[in-house]
């Protein structure tokens, strides 16, 4: 897998744990996982063309994108979604409601930096993404 697919963390595992909150396949590479002394969690998360994960919000904390390669969306409830490129960050604060995913013609990959608990919610409507870009 090139890094221009996966970032430089490399493409990880098919991600089956949370396979039921993504459309498409995704894949993850842990970086680093909470502990008692670091409460964050850091993994790369990379998206095959047309993958994106459901509506979340993060609770208790906060969520820090940086992408490392492709093209990807994010966006907020009620706001237009982003196109994301390698070197672009997001800042999610609490309790926003949003999701991100690859477009439907690229590979995206992110460094996720996680604190507190997500709430997964409904997919992305497929006509709504179909929209985009």
């Amino acid at each position: 897998m090139s890094e221009s697919k996966s970032g430089v963390f490399g493409l990880g595992e098919k991600n089956t744990a949370y396979a039921k909150y993504f459309i498409g396949q995704s894949y993850l590479q842990g970086l680093s996982e909470p502990s008692d002394e670091i409460d964050v969690n850091v993994a790369n998360v990379t998206f095959e063309p047309g993958c994106r994960n459901n509506w979340h919000i993060h609770h208790n904390g906060f969520q820090i994108l940086l992408v490392t390669g492709g093209e990807g969306w994010y966006q907020e409830a009620g706001k237009p979604a982003q196109l994301l490129h390698a070197g672009d960050s997001v800042t999610i604060h609490e309790g926003v409601k949003h999701w991100h995913g690859a477009t439907k013609d690229s590979w995206f990959s992110h460094v996720a930096i996680t604190k507190g608990t997500s709430e997964w919610l409904e997919p992305v409507d497929d006509a709504a993404y179909a929209k985009l870009g």
